[in-house]
């Protein structure tokens, strides 16, 4: 299906649904301009789109499933890093926050970094620091995104499956208060009763590699994180794949007091490096 014919069948299920272009493009978190040559046929829309701009006209299941399944909404796409920077990282978190609002269980499972729904402010412009780095201006308006994500832990009617390998909650990417401070509210999140935390402990014996970060949208959608490029798939195959993954790290993993006593373990080795920094201040 060439982007021309996914663009005029998108915009006949709006005009059929009465909803105007401005309306849809809001429900969707995009721009109407981004909305407008989709519809033309001007832009490919990405995997994410599709489903975003049936849910906010609002079609049936049966209709979406028909639909996303002719636009080979269940082929692997992939789309590089530099394009979601080019666009303006700051909306791909909006995008983001969509697919999220609209996720029964989330189910995350983090080899690299702490998720993005639990990360401080200070953590996260910390990540978009790292190399290539975001222009200050772009990093304050990302973070700031992708603060207001998490929101959606809050909200009723969601819950949350979180799975953090250990090494993660090493790997220093900040000063050691930074570091401190995000491992305490790691501790916080936890006592949520939407939220399951788990941490996957460095000295167990591993069911599998963690070659990679992933979440599960339901049973119906995983993105996956690679170093050029996020990886979006439909494939029940690929969505089982995952979630067998899942399911086997979790078994493995530490929760409530016992997974609380490890992070604030690793969070109160963080504090004696916070103060030999004091210390090697230069006096006066």
């Amino acid at each position: 299906m060439t982007a021309d014919s996914i663009g005029r069948a998108l915009r006949a299920l709006r005009d059929a649904s009465g909803l105007t272009g401005d309306s849809v493009a809001r429900r969707a978190s995009m721009s109407a301009g981004k909305l407008s040559k989709i519809e033309t046929g001007k832009v490919r829309p990405t995997v994410q789109d599709v489903d975003l701009v049936l849910t906010a006209i609002g079609v049936s299941e049966e209709v979406k499933g028909e639909f996303l399944s002719a636009a080979r909404a269940e082929a692997t796409e992939a789309t590089a890093w530099r394009l979601l920077r080019r666009m303006g990282p700051w909306k791909h978190q909006k995008t983001i926050r969509a697919i999220e609002a609209g996720t029964t269980t989330l189910r995350l499972f983090q080899g690299q970094l702490i998720p993005g729904l639990l990360q401080t402010p200070e953590y996260a412009s910390a990540v978009f620091s790292l190399p290539p780095s975001l222009p200050e201006e772009t990093r304050t308006r990302t973070v700031a995104a992708r603060i207001e994500r998490q929101s959606v832990l809050y909200e009723p009617g969601g819950s949350f499956r979180f799975l953090i390998c250990e090494h993660v909650l090493r790997w220093r990417i900040s000063e050691p208060v930074v570091m401190a401070l995000q491992l305490d509210r790691l501790v916080s999140v936890s006592r949520l009763p939407n939220v399951s935390l788990g941490v996957v402990p460095s000295d167990r014996r591993m069911p599998d590699f963690p070659m990679t970060c992933f979440s599960l949208h339901d049973d119906r959608l995983v993105i996956v994180e690679t170093f050029h490029s996020e990886v979006t798939t439909r494939d029940p195959k690929d969505v089982q794949l995952y979630l067998d993954t899942f399911e086997r790290f979790a078994a493995v993993a530490v929760y409530g007091d016992a997974m609380r006593a490890l992070v604030e373990g690793i969070r109160d080795g963080f504090l004696p490096q916070q103060e030999r920094s004091w210390n090697e201040l230069p006096s006066g």
